[in-house]
Order: structure tokens, then sequence, then C-alpha cells
């Protein structure tokens, strides 16, 4: 319960009632089908054993029928017939009733199957919804794999609950209350009996519920860790295989497998234990409502069609109270479900922290004594330029440096602590971000490819791109040629996340879908890292071209940056040398000394080339 405790801990009052009601709109009416569907298919089920002991007491015997006050006339007008013909009109009337259950048990699970997965549409359409516009942060600290499991195995349980236990609580409700409403005229002292080990099996299935409930949440959670971890290693199979840790791999997720199938087991020995008792005390209630009513008949206290009716009526009582235990725990089910996913969906939005404006951007940034930190100490130290439109300025920094973040607050993927960024002299965080995001394109280091065509991959940029559009972009990116040397050209589907393309060619497809979309700033984070020089040089020449567009260009290469109009040298989150590269290899310092190393490591390598 802990763990169910702590996932409930931040989700507001009251969010459940308001999501419930949001999912259920619409879907009203199959409600409404679902509960009189199902009370008129217990009624017409209760009806059978009554016809039945009216047959046996009053058409077959000689006793005066002692039917319900609805049924008094049917029961009075066959009383009149000759046996033979009432019995048939008995016999049709069973088959009436129980052509009535078949059609009521119809429309209940009909309804029931457009309710569930209607419901089960919403939720999955608002998960996936909500998780497009959570911030980037959130994702940090998410598990793929745990978010995979939760929109579908916990989606699916709930729906399952909605769908299968959620009526079925109200229809054990429903007969429990109908059938003593029916026994308890007949003889309250047979109703006693009938139904005097129910509350122990109400009390044994509440026990049981709460003893399961926090192990299906314990189950939950090792069937996710179990899940990341199989995402993760299929993903990184690349990885797996170039270290040679498949017998590491292997090793843990047997751990990780090992602990879910002990969570199961445990879950399923309680499980079992609930099902043999329950069977034992519902099969010990009919044998003592038989047995009791076969003692009164006897007597002469009671009918034999008394004995049926009640026989009839205890089993039927008893197994629906027995699956109560059932219902109550797929209920713990879906409320644990429910809880995670109400825990992404109780995740705030990124929300506008300003105006939400939509100004034009022309490719004008100003950084103003910008600092940030991601909590746990500053990231960036009063960082202070200014660009121009159409400029390029060049980032140069070691690892940890601070470059992406730099740049990623341009996006507003992070929100700087102290200090202003303006673009075309608007406050960045006053920027709507949807419009930030179309006028600010970035390319990062590590590009996302979806497992599509080329094609497609490129036109995720600009869903309205015509093909030469597309042509365009990709021969910028130095791209188009090695397209159509594919056999199938842009029609070429890569593997998940770009599986089947080199490390360059991935690169130079996330440039020309940056390059599609037209941004009057463009960011590349070391977007150009796994191509060779000559490739590497085609493309800034090709970039140098675009008058129109403000370019940052993050690099560890000097040959990369060396022709922007401003370069910039960070160190420690702060920038500690400016200028252009003439000005930079005159003055002493970081960008002087990479300048002459990687000068040097050129020189080896040509040298290598030759003597070889």
């Amino acid at each position: 319960m802990k763990q169910e405790n702590a996932l409930k801990a931040h989700i507001p009052k009251g969010f459940r009632s308001a999501l419930l009601k949001e999912l259920f709109c619409g879907l009203k009416r199959w409600v409404v089908l679902a509960a009189v569907s199902a009370a008129a298919a217990i009624i017409t089920s209760y009806l059978t054993p009554i016809l039945v002991s009216f047959a046996v007491d009053s058409v077959l015997g000689d006793l005066s029928p002692s039917l319900p006050s609805v049924l008094n006339g049917f029961g009075e007008r066959l009383a009149s017939l000759a046996p033979t013909q009432a019995l048939w009109w008995v016999a049709g009337a069973i088959v009436a009733v129980n052509l009535l259950n078949a059609l009521f048990s119809y429309l209940r699970g009909h309804s029931l199957a457009f309710l569930g997965e209607g419901f089960a549409k919403k939720l999955r359409d608002k998960l996936f919804s909500h998780l497009q516009n959570v911030p980037f942060s959130y994702y940090s600290g998410a598990q793929t794999g745990d978010l995979i499991q939760r929109c579908t195995t916990d989606v699916d349980m709930v729906r399952r609950f909605i769908q299968m236990q959620l009526i079925q609580m109200l229809r054990t409700i429903g007969m429990a209350i109908t059938a003593v409403a029916v026994m308890l005229p007949i003889s309250p002292q047979m109703t006693l009996i009938s139904c005097c080990l129910m509350p122990f099996l109400a009390l044994f299935s509440f026990v049981y519920f709460r003893r399961v409930q926090n192990l299906f949440l314990k189950a939950d959670e090792a069937e996710g860790a179990m899940s990341t971890m199989l995402q993760e290693d299929l993903t990184g199979m690349r990885v797996v295989r170039a270290f040679a840790q498949q017998k590491a791999e292997l090793e843990r997720f047997t751990a990780k497998n090992q602990h879910y199938h002990n969570s199961i087991t445990k879950l399923t020995s309680v499980m079992g234990a609930y099902w043999g008792l329950s069977d034992m005390a519902g099969y010990l209630q009919i044998a003592l409502s038989l047995c009791c009513g076969v003692y009164f008949c006897v007597k002469g206290s009671f009918t034999v069609g008394n004995v049926l009716l009640f026989t009839t009526y205890t089993s039927m009582l008893t197994f629906p109270m027995r699956q109560l235990g059932r219902i109550l725990a797929d209920l713990g089910k879906a409320d644990v479900s429910l809880t995670r996913l109400e825990d992404i969906l109780c995740t705030p939005e990124e929300a506008e922290p300003g105006k939400a404006l939509c100004p034009e951007i022309d490719g004008s940034v100003s950084f103003e004594h910008v600092s940030f930190d991601y909590g746990e100490g500053e990231v960036l130290h009063d960082i202070s330029f200014s660009v121009q439109p159409g400029q390029t300025v060049g980032i140069l920094g070691s690892t940890g440096s601070g470059k992406s973040t730099l740049v990623h607050l341009l996006q507003r993927h992070w929100t700087a602590s102290a200090g202003h960024i303006t673009l075309s002299g608007v406050d960045v965080n006053d920027i709507e971000r949807h419009h930030l995001r179309q006028n600010v394109g970035l390319v990062l280091q590590e590009p996302f490819l979806y497992s599509r065509t080329i094609g497609e991959n490129i036109a995720i940029a600009r869903r309205g791109a015509s093909q030469s559009e597309i042509f365009e972009a990709a021969r910028t990116a130095s791209l188009h040629d090695v397209i159509q040397s594919f056999s199938e050209g842009y029609e070429t589907v890569v593997g998940e996340r770009g599986v089947t393309l080199s490390g360059g060619q991935k690169q130079r497809v996330a440039i020309a879908r940056t390059l599609l979309q037209n941004a009057p700033i463009m960011i590349f984070d070391d977007s150009l890292s796994a191509v060779d020089a000559q490739t590497d040089a085609a493309i800034r020449d090709a970039l140098t071209a675009k008058k129109d567009c403000t370019m940052f260009l993050i690099s560890h290469r000097i040959a990369t940056v060396r022709r922007a109009d401003l370069i910039l040298v960070m160190d420690g989150g702060r920038i500690v040398q400016r200028g252009t590269h003439e000005t930079l290899c005159r003055e002493e310092g970081m960008y002087r000394r990479v300048c002459a190393l990687q000068n040097e490591l050129d020189e080896a390598q040509e040298g290598g080339a030759l003597h070889a």
C-alpha cells in the first residue's frame, strides 16, 4: 500500500471524479442500456425457478399457487386448466422467459463492449495528447518502458473492469436483493438458512481484496521494470553486441524476470487460496439449503417446489457472491492502474510563462546576463552576447561546458533561472511555444529517426512540403546523391531509430529535416560530428549560402566554426573567449591551444597517409 499511497500523494483531490466524468461523457447511453439490460436479465433469470416451483406444487400437485403478486393472475388462470394443458403453458412461459433473458444478456454484453472500448479509446487519446504536451524535463525522470506499459496494460486493465466487472458488481447486488425479496415471503426461516454464510463470504471477499491490492501493485511495478529493460536492450542492441554483453544483460533480465515471477506467484497463491475456500463455502451453503429444505418438506412445513426454488436461488446467489472477491480484486487492480494513469495525467502540461505572442522573428538574438541551473547547481553563469540577423555563431568548448544547454534555452525546453533572452526584441518567455519552435530549428548530435521512409522522415518538419523542396533540403545536407543511390530512393524505409543508416547519414537526414523547416534561426548541436571532413565542408558551404538565416554551430572542430561571424568559447558554464577566428588565434587562451592541437593532429594524419 505504501507504493500506491506514494503515487496518490501528489494527485489533486477530486482529480479522479473529474477525469471519469470527462471520459464517460458521450457514453451515457451505453451506461443506461447496460444497467437496464442487466436488471431485465436478473428478473428473467429468477422467473424460471418460480415457474418450475409453480409447476411442481400447483400443476403436478394440488397446492394453491403461491406466486409473486405480479404473477398471481397468471397462476390462477393456469390452475383452472387441465394439468397437461397447464404444463404446456408453463413450458412455453419458461422458453419465452429464457429467450428474453438471452436477448437482455446480449444487449448487456453489446452495450458494455461499446462502453469499455469507447472509454479506453478516449483514455488512450487523452494520455497520448497529454504526453505530447508535458514539459521537456518530465522525460528526464521517466522510463519509456514504464510509460508504454501504463498506456497499454494499465489502460486495458481499466477497460476490462468497466466492460466485465463494473456491471457485474451491480448485478450481484441486484441478484441478492431480488432473491431475498422472493424468498422472504415464502419462508423467513429458510431465507435466513439459505443466506447464513453470505455475510461471511462477503467479508472474506473484502479481506481478500485488501490482501491482493498491494500485491497487484507490486506485480505491476515489476512488470514495468522488466518492460523498461526489454525496451532499452532492444533499442541498444548494437551496444550490447559491440561490448559482448549478451550474458550480462541476460543475467540482469533474468533477475528482473525472477522478481516479476515471484510477485505473480505470490499473487496467484493468494488467489488460489481464495477460490478454493470460497468454493467450499459456496457448496456448503447450497448443501445446507438443500438439507434443511428436505427436512422441512418431510415435516410438512415446506413444499417440494419451494425446496427446488430455494436450492436454485441459493446456487444462483452463492456464485455471484463468490465472484464478489474477484470483482473486488479486479477493482483493486483497476484502482492501481487508474492511479498510475492519473500519475501521468495530473502532471502539469507545459505552460506559457508569458504573453504567448506570435511576433515576426527576423533572426536577431540577445542573451543578457543569463544563468541556468537544473536544481543541483548552476550550469550557465552570466551569459551575455548579441547576434544580428543572418550571422553565424560558432560555439566551442569542452564536454559539459554548457554549450547544448545554452541553445536549448532558445527553444525554451528549459527556462533561464536569471537574465533575459530576446528574439527580435521580444522576450523568449513571451513567445507562444509552437510559434517559437517553428522559428527556431534544432539539429541534435544524436538525431531520432522514425521507422518510416527517408522522404517521410525529412517531411516531418513541414507536412505540406513539395517533393522538389524535400530534394533541395537533401542537396543542401549533401544527402540527395546518397539517397538516389539506394534502390528505392526516397521511399527507402529506415529501421527503428534509423538503425539501417550510418551515423553520418542519420545526421544528414536530420539536417535536411531542419532545413526544410526554413526557420529564421537554426541550431546545429554538434550535428556534423559523424560526417567526414569533406562532407562537413560541403554542408558548411551550402549553409553559408543561406544569408537569410541566423545559425548557431556547436562543434569540437575548429574547421566547422572558423568561418563564423562570432565564435564563443565556453568553459565551466561561462564564455571565456569571444571573437572571430583570426582574433582568437592571436590571443592566448583555449581557442588558440585547441587550434594548434588540431593542426598538429591534421599534419600527423597527412604525414601518415603520405608515408603509407
